[in-house]
């Protein structure tokens, strides 16, 4: 039997710990995963209390993939509690070219794999479908459909669970200054990395190394132009018992004209989110030497949540979207707003390869603001990746993509994000963050 040496993972989200889980199952005995916090990790990208499961791509690949992901959850004994079963409704403005077109990728790949749906031509059609839905909608210019086989997953519970499937496999989490990698040390010859330095001055050394730090990873190595840390704003509004009941049998409905989504009730929380999957915004900072780009990163400091913080104008397109959708609810005061933070790369696929420069450093990042679905099967891949087995099709989508850092701006999405072009934050937004 082939002897593992000791896996250092950098990142305890949706990457890290199916990575985590998927290397123990694969025969790795010394895993050690480092964070600023236990998971759940209060300010990650792959926590609070709901995510979309869907399979709905327009990219074959994806679809698949997803798909293998959403018969997991709706399937597996371990996700019941987790996962919620729920239609999901997806539209644009007819007159949005570019809305329109991903629609019908993601019709078509439906198509390919005999899956159901059902066409939306106008706003009546839907609200005939999901009386709930009490807004003029896309009125009457809306194009879409709605897939049933879909749902969300409590956010939160998800990363729990995986942290508990680790720990029972051995894997060890190192969590406070002692968990937060400040850099990494490595051999000035070879380039591979001999241990991550943490906050608290500790060495962890390591045969193998993976960064699975999300928006932060480009903090911690040269990431080539090919990921960007953009933030993403989201609400939270506080309904009673009876508006919760009322509302239950409300869609995921997302707008790709502005990017605007919402979810049914959380029950346990009483809570009804809403948030726009948009080109968001950025948080730069200088970085030493004249030639190099600014990088944006999220903040670093150790949080027990998200700040009670959305840009001014962000919170308008949030009560915008709601106002189309659930226009009784438009002016009420939010429980709480946040920013969440996406990891985007130019193409919205994730990098899943090693590390041009350090030939132990495997990075397991990108997620775009669609990864948290494919947690059921993404250390499958993410491993298969690591130990070069890859299918190629993937390892060419998911590879490391060095020729960004020779392009000034690649980030072109997906096809999927909607609203406004891109900003930056001003120094007083970045100070309440």
């Amino acid at each position: 039997m082939t002897e593992h040496g000791r896996v250092v993972i950098v990142g305890a989200g949706v990457f890290g710990l199916s990575t985590a889980l998927e290397l123990s199952r694969a025969g790795y005995k010394d895993i050690v995963v480092l964070d600023r916090h236990v998971p759940p990790v209060p300010d990650g990208s792959s926590v609070d209390i709901s995510r979309i499961i869907r399979f709905d791509y327009g990219d074959g690949a994806y679809t698949n993939i997803a798909k293998e992901a959403y018969d997991r959850w709706s399937s597996g004994p371990e996700y019941k509690g987790i996962f919620y079963p729920s239609p999901f409704t997806l539209v644009a403005g007819k007159q949005n070219a570019y809305g329109c077109a991903w629609v019908d990728k993601c019709i078509s790949h439906l198509d390919e794999l005999g899956l159901e749906y059902e066409r939306l031509a106008d706003a009546d059609v839907i609200k005939d479908l999901f009386p709930t839905l009490s807004g003029d909608l896309i009125h009457p210019d809306l194009y879409g459909y709605c897939n049933r086989n879909a749902g969300w997953a409590d956010a939160a519970k998800g990363i729990a669970l995986f942290r508990d499937l680790c720990i029972e496999r051995g894997v060890s989490f190192i969590s406070g200054a002692q968990g937060t990698v400040t850099g990494f040390e490595k051999d000035e010859k070879t380039g591979r990395i001999v241990a991550a330095r943490t906050q608290s001055g500790d060495r962890v050394q390591g045969k193998d190394f993976i960064l699975a730090a999300g928006a932060w990873s480009s903090t911690l190595v040269p990431m080539y132009n090919s990921t960007l840390a953009t933030g993403q704003v989201l609400a939270f509004l506080k309904l009673s018992p009876e508006e919760s009941q009322r509302l239950k049998d409300l869609p995921i409905y997302i707008n790709f004209d502005s990017g605007w989504f919402c979810f049914p009730p959380h029950e346990e929380s009483g809570y009804l989110k809403l948030a726009v999957h948009g080109w968001g915004y950025t948080r730069s900072e200088p970085q030493a030497g004249s030639a190099s780009r600014p990088l944006s990163a999220p903040p670093v400091a150790p949080r027990s949540a998200r700040r009670n913080f959305a840009p001014e104008d962000g919170v308008a397109r949030l009560r915008a979207g709601l106002r189309e959708v659930l226009p009784e609810l438009a002016d009420r005061a939010f429980d709480r707003t946040a920013v969440c933070w996406y990891t985007d790369t130019p193409t919205g696929d994730f990098i899943v390869d090693f590390h041009p420069d350090h030939p132990n450093l495997f990075l397991a990042t990108g997620g775009s603001g669609h990864a948290y679905k494919f947690l059921p099967v993404l250390g499958k891949y993410t491993v298969q990746a690591f130990t070069k087995t890859l299918p190629r099709e993937l390892a060419q989508k998911w590879r490391f993509r060095e020729e960004y850092g020779k392009q000034g701006n690649p980030f072109e999405g997906d096809g999927s994000r909607g609203g406004p072009e891109r900003r930056e934050l001003t120094g007083a937004e970045k100070a309440k963050l």
